[in-house]
């Protein structure tokens, strides 16, 4: 189905019984968020709130809180859209195959978006105010655009077929915003409405900026995805939606007249106000920093608007399911974009950015008589500077041909394969005092950090102590979890950590690779998923490493017995997100009210 709107897609997912309405008036005050999270964990439908706290426009969350529904969404243009960007990869396929492909050259084409005149009659005029403000954690700054749809255009070429579109959180109100009148936008310098801004900025120009809310499903998509270059959004958009993307001008900025929200306006030069704090998708709350403010010019919606939103914390979430739809749509493009590359995975349960897994090809002539990573290391440094890959802090890399069945996607059975070849005497790569993830306070401040790149190839060398050992917390083959004192400062860290090294330099450690120190050893062991989040996002690898027998050597550093980690919470760390109590006691009432 071609949705042309948020109520279009409501009412289809309505009538396939993917989709369950609240009647009851809800608070957007944490109370809705704590709804979300409640069905989404259960695998439950899309929820449609007809009756926000504050607002005279309903709001529906968790639209793609299943692979499978995002898939009954996106039904009809799912599998065109794939071979569109596979062409892209490999053009000679439509040499080979004219007339099969001649369908998706008529796709690409409707995908091209269109200009029409003037706004629609059934735009009306609103205020900020009175949007669903839905803040989803406690100690989060305000409320937040959390499925925000940012456009942008470049000053120096201006157009839609030059314009950015992409998914950056917005806050409405708190802080010194004052409302009606400023939102706050949070984007990294390096992403593309980044660059406009920086253009613009050199040219003494505010940025005209456009926010859309809603609209064709696809345009949601659009905004998050991560498409090979070339490919605009906005044609993306179009042809997985099946219908053109429609957009106009009004005093100068750009409107999506499919949209349900849209507001516009202008960041000036060097206009910063502090921004978050924000619960987000490490896991933990990002802080408030200064970010650009966006002036507000004026906000549309249409008539029967619907507010689409989503709910951000520790995966799995919401947000992990467009991964999931994201890495079919578009998984084989990077392998051609970076030869030798057979796979990589972003992995979700550590909160994405800091830690891929990767398999790649050992091609190069020496291998053969020298058997140590080669290849995998320039691999992992095209991984490492392309697009948020870039943001990783470790970076795990095997070779494909010492097991053609070993894949990234199976996390235990790649670590496996990975120990039982690693030498870390040799394959620790380190890069430090380099840029991390924003929203990641593991490092030295915010956007510095360090990271590792652990390639190994070659024949088994050993074989791993079992996960079953009833001796030791082993999560994992080879991978030892233990209580340590808490953090106080690095420098009592460094003490301890390498007074613990030397003792065990003289203890068996047959079969452990990996020790991870951590405050909670029980809280790892509960599950996998613990092991990853915890270890993964509490450790700066440059500051967090150690190893039993270390040294350096011609600036390389190396350690002859096991790698240990120093996963314990420190305390420069953002807060993690705990849920409100009292809330969810309420949601525990209207759960059981409603029968959900």
């Amino acid at each position: 189905m071609n949705y042309t709107c948020t109520i279009d897609l409501i009412n289809d997912l309505e009538k396939h019984g993917h989709l369950v309405r609240i009647r009851e008036e809800v608070d957007p005050h944490l109370e809705m968020a704590a709804i979300h999270l409640r069905i989404y964990e259960q695998g439950g439908p899309a929820i449609l709130f007809e009756k926000v706290k504050g607002s005279p426009f309903p709001a529906v969350s968790n639209l793609f809180g299943t692979l499978e529904r995002s898939h009954f969404i996106f039904r009809k243009n799912f599998k065109p859209v794939q071979q569109l960007i596979e062409l892209k990869n490999d053009p000679i396929k439509a040499l080979k195959a004219p007339f099969k492909n001649l369908s998706l050259g008529l796709l690409a084409r409707k995908a091209m978006p269109k200009k029409v005149s003037g706004l629609p009659a059934y735009f009306k005029e609103t205020t900020i105010d009175q949007l669903p403000l839905i803040q989803c954690w406690p100690n989060d700054g305000g409320a937040f655009i959390t499925l925000p749809q940012v456009y942008s255009e470049d000053p120096e070429n201006p157009g839609a077929m030059n314009s950015n579109l992409g998914m950056y959180r917005i806050q409405l109100n708190g802080n010194d915003y004052e409302l009606n009148k400023e939102v706050g936008l949070h984007y990294q310098i390096h992403r593309g409405i980044g660059v406009h801004q920086t253009k613009a900025n050199k040219l003494g120009k505010p940025l005209k900026v456009s926010i859309f809310v809603g609209g064709p499903p696809a345009n949601t998509l659009a905004a998050v995805m991560p498409l090979p270059e070339g490919i605009s959004e906005l044609t993306f958009a179009g042809a997985l939606a099946g219908k053109r993307f429609n957009y106009t001008y009004v005093d100068g900025y750009c409107v999506a007249t499919d949209a349900d929200f849209v507001i516009t306006g202008e960041v000036y030069p060097n206009d910063t106000k502090p921004e978050g704090p924000f619960g987000d998708h490490l896991g933990y709350y990002s802080l408030t920093h200064d970010f650009p403010v966006l002036k507000v010019h004026k906000v549309y919606h249409r008539e029967n608007a619907v507010w689409p939103f989503t709910v951000v914390g520790r995966p799995p979430q919401e947000d992990t399911q467009f991964g999931a739809l994201i890495h079919e749509l578009a998984g084989s493009a990077l392998k051609h974009e970076i030869p030798g590359l057979h796979e990589v995975n972003a992995v979700d349960a550590a909160g994405v950015h800091p830690l891929l897994l990767a398999v790649g090809s050992e091609r190069y002539t020496p291998y053969q008589e020298l058997k140590q990573p080669q290849e995998l290391l320039t691999i992992a440094n095209h991984i490492l500077g392309k697009g948020q890959l870039s943001l990783a802090k470790y970076l795990f890399i095997t070779n494909k041909a010492d097991n053609p069945g070993v894949s990234c996607q199976n996390i235990e059975a790649y670590f496996t394969h990975l120990l039982e070849r690693v030498d870390w005497s040799r394959d620790v790569h380190f890069h430090t005092k380099t840029t991390i993830d924003t929203l990641d306070y593991s490092g030295n401040a915010i956007n510095q950090g360090s990271k590792v790149v652990i390639a190994a190839t070659g024949d088994k060398k050993r074989t791993l102590m079992g996960s079953g050992n009833d001796d030791m917390n082993l999560i994992l083959p080879g991978v030892l979890v233990t209580d340590f004192e808490p953090f106080t400062t690095y420098e009592k860290a460094n003490e301890e950590i390498h007074h613990y090294a030397k003792k065990l330099s003289g203890e068996n450690l047959e079969g452990i690779m990996l020790i991870v120190l951590a405050d909670d050893a029980m809280f790892m062991e509960i599950n996998l998923n613990n092991f990853l989040w915890a270890t993964f996002t509490r450790s700066n690898p440059a500051n967090d490493i150690y190893g039993v027998d270390s040294f350096t050597e011609n600036k390389h550093w190396g350690c002859r017995g096991p790698l240990i980690i120093d996963a314990r919470i420190k305390p420069h760390h953002a807060p993690a997100l705990i849920k409100d109590k009292a809330v969810e006691r309420k949601v525990d009432d209207l759960m059981d009210r409603l029968k959900i």
